[in-house]
């Protein structure tokens, strides 16, 4: 039986970033800090926290919340900043249900790097869009995920929507 190859090359700089235990600058403190929400992929800013698509996702309209404030813990956030990341995550649902109508979502918190946090000193909120049939053999065979829409076509169709 011949095996076949699918190619990810735009995996690589997820595999490299990854591999660095220490990154010079947070990525959730230096994005908003830059002042290019475009560039940066930040689609709405509250007064604590703010919304932004993940530049690695597993869907379209993959985004993460995350508090300006860098701390590494859920129980560190603090009162004001818990209830407002609850409130753009619900947001985020509902301009997803209008944008991309998805038949569910996975919410969370990956607290720590044994729990799968990938920036584990800033935490952030994931809400990931999900439809019948996304979690096909793709991602579990092949590490692999099919995007039917580029990260720049989401961030135009989710900009203003907040």
């Amino acid at each position: 039986m011949a095996s076949e190859r699918i190619w990810a090359p735009w995996r690589l700089a997820y595999v490299t970033d990854a591999a660095k235990d220490s990154e010079p600058d947070c990525i959730f403190c230096a994005k908003p800090r830059a002042g290019d929400d475009e560039a940066n992929l930040i689609v709405h800013r509250g007064e604590h926290a703010f919304v932004l698509l993940n530049l690695y996702p597993y869907t379209n309209g993959h985004l993460m919340i995350a508090p300006y404030e860098h701390v590494g813990a859920l129980q560190q956030v603090p009162a004001e900043t818990t209830a407002e990341l609850m409130a753009l995550a619900q947001r985020a649902m509902s301009v997803l249900e209008r944008k991309y109508s998805p038949h569910g979502y996975n919410v969370g918190f990956n607290q720590g790097r044994v729990a799968g946090a990938g920036v584990e000193h800033h935490i952030h909120m994931h809400v990931v869009p999900r439809w019948g049939g996304d979690n096909n053999f793709m991602p579990v065979l092949a590490d692999t995920r099919v995007m039917p829409q580029t990260l720049e076509q989401s961030f135009e169709g989710l900009r203003g929507e907040f």
